[in-house]
């Protein structure tokens, strides 16, 4: 027998709508989006990667709608649902080369600075794949993610989109 769900779904109530409240930051945050992602094109640093290191933050910092939106980008840059689904676990993944490794690994150590303060380490691990251009770059990227989380989740201002 197969039994349709009509539970009504989870509603996550917003907080606050970051985009009414504070408009001018609102739009200063899409600058600055755009501005890394400008610098990321620059230098050439792959798209896939991109939304795989941003997807990486999201889960880090645990927000759902960022979490939703950077899978289903990831997917349309390309990326297999094998390396998207493995992202959680990028560590003990197969599906990486060393520098994707590299970028990922500095994602979650500098999504983690409160932690680890970026030690002289990783940072010569990444620099050891990446130029200093390409690393700027990513560090943008994950800064720049990092700042969305923190107003997704403290805010709930966005929602994750129903599947169809």
């Amino acid at each position: 027998m197969i039994t349709t769900r009509s539970d009504p779904r989870h509603q996550i109530p917003t907080r606050l709508d970051v985009d009414a409240a504070v408009p001018s930051f609102s739009k200063a945050m899409a600058h600055l989006d755009a501005t890394a992602t400008r610098e990321l094109d620059r230098v050439g640093f792959p798209r896939g990667l991109r939304d795989l290191v941003r997807l990486l933050a999201s889960q880090i910092n645990g927000c759902a709608y960022c979490v939703d939106l950077h899978g289903r980008d990831a997917a349309s840059a390309g990326e297999s649902a094998q390396r998207i689904n493995a992202i959680a676990v990028w560590n003990e993944s197969p599906f990486f080369t060393e520098r994707e490794r590299a970028a990922l690994r500095f994602a979650e150590v500098v999504t983690r600075v409160a932690d680890t303060h970026v030690p002289a380490e990783e940072y010569d691990a990444v620099a050891a794949h990446w130029s200093s251009d390409e690393v700027g770059a990513l560090l943008a990227l994950i800064v720049t993610i990092n700042a969305w989380n923190g107003l997704a989740v403290a805010s709930r201002a966005w929602e994750p989109a129903l599947a169809d």
